[in-house]
């Protein structure tokens, strides 16, 4: 079969434009490279064709990464400087969160197909690279059958994953399948996007196809850690049910009138439980997999260490570490080519007080109060519902030996920052917190703990204009505990790891919301909430409840249950990137967005000015918010193309 080349198709091409930002011809436009001998030549043989499998692992998207992916600051859970005279990062992606997304120039969109910025363009150049993949790879000889079934499987699970990527960014897509034939008509050509319900079926039949075709584990670990396994095929599968059974995607309204020109409707309109019974039964399936594989909760081994700890400090590392401690058997797929270390440097404190002259460290990274505020209180539940907690305390508190694993003792901080759950203090550093580890370990005279001291004119405080938190609280959870400081300005040792896209509580939540959905609350919901709350040092859902809230029989109800499962998901999920889409998805994100962005008064120097609450930014949230705008000259190019509500 032939494509379409270079030459004089042109004409042609242009009627695809809505895969580029730009409307001239360019290389990324072609179905394939210029020289059909390259494609040939990339499989006449294994080593060449393996070749080509990696390049279609390069374009998955960077996950964690502040100037590539939307999900960390583009929403309301971390906020950073608007405008720093010295950007330590690009901060493009932070203009959405500030209401800057538009149709001409759309943000993580790009007007060049070299720009690494342009999340559209990459994607569907690697749903092409995936094709001729698939098209070619049987004309390998010297590939083992095994093997090249091997191969297919993570193809193929690579273009579902890349086609939900886009589909939770846009909604609707085109769907590529194939490559197109240089013999359709310039008519046929002119693709538009699919109803939502035939996206995600796709999705799911390609997820299908490949996930038993894959391996439990990686042959070799030393070579193969990133690569598709069948418990990630599950997982991913598990994910897209749930997000399609979700309010957004199943019986949305508020979509009715996006509508394709032929008036084809791209949103149903019927909402549908039995998605509900399919997603339960993906995410249980997902689970047997993963556990028979291997994965399990992270636990800290005490053992492992040489310094005597205390439960507080194993129960921290045992949060942290779940998702800092590169490939635990918790994580079931990390993005080996989205590393942490430039995250880490830039939410890190300066916690080592020696060593003031360090500037490669800039701790920009703020979660704002109410991020704070979602902690649950000591009992497990949510502060709001604790009749208990911070009851006649005075608005600021010194630390007290018995919170100084938690709180630098003697040291004034606000009220708010005691008597919170372990993972308020794991995830979490604030003006008088401790900072454990970063070079000490000895928990036996905590004494010595670092910690942060972030007022105005302190180490961690208000200073130069792009450097420090704007909130005053930092993201303890993405900085490794052994990672250490030292006194020349580049001189930061950090343990690197890959940034984790699917963890096993992850997992165990979203069955836990399945069930729930499907039949209301019953053993098996809890069951699965209660295994993240054990590691995370929180007593059952049942029994936080029933003797410690205000409202005893909130998760005997579907609507309590649901309402505390997702805040138990936006707890241990936090600062991962799930927030993000999961208030999208849940129609979640008007109500939260319109809470305002604040922090502590940095400008101040003492506690009774530092600790009152700043408004920082009013963010809002309307109905085409849902969605990225697809750029106005796609459409322009393709008329079949409709642009999203709103935009």
């Amino acid at each position: 079969m032939k494509y379409l080349r270079k030459g004089n198709w042109c004409l042609k091409v242009a009627v695809l434009i809505f895969f580029s930002a730009f409307s001239s011809c360019k290389k990324y436009l072609d179905i394939i490279p210029d020289n059909i001998a390259t494609i040939d030549n990339s499989f006449t043989m294994r080593a060449e064709a393996e070749k080509y499998l990696y390049t279609c692992y390069s374009y998955m998207p960077k996950d964690g990464n502040l100037d590539l992916d939307p999900s960390i600051l583009g929403g309301d859970e971390v906020w950073a400087i608007d405008g720093p005279p010295k950007p330590t990062f690009n901060h493009r992606i932070f203009n959405i969160a500030m209401g800057r997304q538009a149709t001409v120039n759309p943000i993580a969109d790009s007007n060049s197909p070299t720009d690494t910025y342009s999340i559209w363009v990459n994607l569907y150049r690697a749903l092409r690279d995936c094709n001729i993949f698939l098209e070619n790879i049987g004309k390998v000889p010297d590939l083992k059958e095994e093997e090249r079934a091997q191969w297919i499987a993570e193809v193929k699970f690579l273009k579902a994953y890349y086609h939900f990527y886009l589909v939770r960014m846009y909604g609707p897509i085109p769907l590529i399948k194939e490559n197109l034939p240089v013999e359709m008509d310039i008519s046929t050509v002119k693709i538009s996007r699919e109803p939502i319900d035939e996206c995600f079926a796709y999705i799911v039949q390609l997820l299908d196809e490949a996930k038993d075709d894959l391996q439990p584990v990686v042959a070799d670990p030393v070579k193969m850690l990133g690569r598709i396994t069948k418990p990630i095929a599950y997982a991913l599968k598990a994910k897209v049910m749930v997000t399609a059974a979700s309010p957004l995607f199943n019986g949305n309204s508020e979509q009715a009138t996006l509508k394709n020109p032929d008036g084809t409707q791209l949103f149903n309109q019927q909402f549908s439980a039995n998605r509900w019974s399919d997603a339960a039964q993906a995410c249980k399936e997902a689970i047997t997999v993963a556990e028979a594989a291997g994965h399990r909760l992270y636990k800290f081994d005490r053992a492992s260490s040489a310094s005597v700890l205390t439960d507080q400090i194993v129960q921290q590392l045992s949060i942290r570490n779940a998702f800092t401690e590169r490939w635990n058997p918790e994580i079931i797929w990390a993005n080996s080519q989205s590393l942490s270390a430039a995250t880490q440097l830039i939410a890190t404190p300066n916690v080592d007080f020696r060593y003031q002259d360090n500037s490669v460290i800039g701790y920009e990274l703020a979660p704002p109060l109410k991020i704070a505020d979602m902690f649950y209180s000591k009992n497990g539940i949510p502060i709001e519902e604790d009749p208990s907690w911070n009851v006649n305390q005075p608005a600021i508190k010194a630390g007290t030996a018995a919170d100084q694993r938690y709180i630098k003792l003697n040291y004034e901080t606000s009220a708010t920052n005691f008597d919170r759950e372990p993972r308020f203090y794991a995830n979490l550093g604030f003006d008088g917190g401790v900072w454990y580890g970063q070079g000490y370990y000895n928990d036996a005279v905590p004494t010595g703990t670092y910690y942060v001291s972030a007022k105005k004119g302190q180490p961690n405080g208000k200073g130069k204009a792009d450097f420090g938190s704007v909130t005053g609280y930092f993201i303890k959870k993405y900085v490794h505990f052994q990672n250490t400081q030292g006194a020349s300005s580049g001189d930061y040792s950090i343990n690197n790891y890959p940034w984790p896209i699917f963890r096993l509580a992850q997992l165990y939540l979203l069955y836990a919301e399945a069930l729930n959905e499907k039949n209301g609350p019953d053993a098996e919901a809890y069951k699965y909430i209660n295994l993240v709350r054990e590691r995370a040092g929180l007593q059952t859902v049942e029994l936080s409840w029933s003797t410690y809230s205000n409202n005893k029989g909130k998760h005997l109800t579907q609507p309590g249950l649901r309402a505390i499962i997702h805040r138990e998901t936006l707890i241990e999920m936090a600062f991962e990137g799930a927030r993000f889409w999961d208030l999208r998805r849940w129609k979640e994100a008007p109500q939260e967005y319109v809470k305002p962005v604040q922090g502590w008064d940095i400008e101040q120097a003492t506690s009774g000015l530092y600790y009152r609450k700043k408004l920082i930014f009013s963010p809002r949230f309307g109905l085409k918010d849902y969605f990225w705008p697809i750029r106005d000259n796609n459409i322009l190019n393709n008329r079949n193309l409709v642009q999203n509500i709103g935009w």
